[in-house]
């Protein structure tokens, strides 16, 4: 097609054109903030200022913060230049709580740390679609209590991906993902946080290739009272590697993880449909693995839809060795005296529905350690030791598809 060779109209569509490509264009844009004294402000006006598919980049450095960074805009994503590359400090913070609080969806964060967050160090709400891969989450003074309770804290989401990430310090859980629905949680290291990785209150979950070690417990998944969501079941947690987590409960006194005794690996409170393989859990000075009810906490229940009651539970085919060695806590004040030490690798409440009078509980191929049933109902006074109820299978859970990828 030949241009008018009229001048004029030849200018006309010289200028239309470029105009109407960018009509139809609409191709993700790239922001980056330089390092300085006005990072916090740039930043945040970038967050701010965001159109969806957007890419902010974040320089390196140690980036000092004095307020959380907030994101309510569709499908960003927030990019440093390496978790050891670009620090953001909230070590001086004075207002907010969490180092960064999003409230839209298509989140993605990676390649960067946050360290010394007042409160939670990323904290996601309400969203469908988080990404965070290659993140270091860190209270650089140690475990206190007085560390932000959250690490890397997704609540009330869907279709959520942590991946490739460090967590230290937390004084709740390093990794929580709470009331959620569609997670992947795998090949990140959670240590010294009072819980490593918890899936809390929410349903279908794939938690693999972890590292947890030096926390207060390893590896939880839990199902709570007094939540929008309770229903808590379907979780595989497999292939993680949950060793030496004696660190001393370091938790605000109140709170529910203030109950875990230092020594815990794995610990399966309250939930359903949970499939434990094909891990290695070892030297948890408490229990490698702990399976108990809600009842067994002796915390009041004032939730009538409550359930607190564990069943379906299938542990098989680990590699489980040492541990129980040094138990603290309730756990060591009750069992040793009855079984003395080292406690048993696998150690299961007893406590079941009434209404429905038996709980599956199954423990097979564990490299010979042992389960007991130690009869909290009964007093300790009916132990059953790898008793043959227990020495059951069930139906493999379906792996959580759709999204994540490899």
């Amino acid at each position: 097609m030949k241009l008018s060779t009229t001048p004029a109209r030849r200018v006309a569509l010289l200028v239309a054109l470029p105009i109407a490509s960018l009509l139809i264009c609409s191709c993700a844009r790239k922001a980056g903030i330089p390092a300085g004294p006005e990072f916090q402000k740039r930043a945040q006006e970038a967050l701010i200022l965001a159109k969806p598919g957007d890419v902010i980049e974040l320089p390196e450095g140690k980036l000092d913060l004095t307020s959380t960074l907030s994101l309510s805009v569709e499908n960003v994503t927030i990019r440093g230049k390496g978790m050891d590359k670009t620090i953001l400090s909230f070590k001086n913070q004075k207002t907010g709580s969490a180092g960064m609080l999003v409230t839209a969806g298509g989140f993605t964060l990676e390649d960067l740390a946050i360290e010394d967050t007042k409160g939670d160090g990323v904290k996601i709400n309400g969203v469908t679609g988080v990404t965070i891969r290659r993140v270091r989450a860190e209270w650089t003074g140690g475990p206190k209590d007085t560390n932000g309770s959250y690490g890397l804290y997704p609540v009330q989401c869907k279709n959520v991906l942590i991946e490739d990430s460090i967590v230290k310090g937390a004084s709740d859980a390093g990794i929580y993902v709470g009331q959620s629905q569609n997670i992947i949680v795998r090949r990140n290291r959670a240590e010294y946080n009072v819980a490593g990785i918890e899936i809390e209150n929410s349903q279908d979950a794939d938690v693999y290739q972890n590292t947890s070690t030096n926390n207060t417990g390893g590896l939880l998944a839990f199902n709570l009272p007094d939540l929008p969501v309770k229903d808590g079941r379907n979780a595989r947690l497999f292939e993680n590697n949950v060793y030496g987590n004696n660190t001393p409960n370091f938790a605000p006194k109140g709170t529910m993880v203030a109950k875990v005794p230092a020594g815990t690996g794995v610990i399966i409170l309250a939930t359903n449909h949970i499939d434990v393989y094909k891990n290695t859990i070892k030297d948890n000075a408490t229990a490698n693995v702990s399976i108990i009810s809600y009842l067994t906490t002796e915390n009041p229940i004032n939730d009538p839809t409550y359930d607190p009651y564990t069943d379906e539970i299938y542990i098989h085919d680990n590699t489980i060795s040492g541990g129980g060695n040094n138990p603290t806590g309730r756990i060591a004040d009750s069992l040793v005296p009855v079984l003395g030490k080292p406690l048993p690798a696998i150690l299961y409440d007893g406590v079941v529905d009434p209404k429905k009078k038996t709980a599956t509980i199954c423990a097979q191929n564990n490299g010979g350690a042992e389960f007991v049933n130690y009869d909290v109902a009964g007093g300790l006074k009916h132990l059953l030791k790898n008793a043959s109820a227990n020495n059951c299978a069930l139906p493999p859970l379906t792996a959580v598809a759709g999204f994540g990828g490899n």
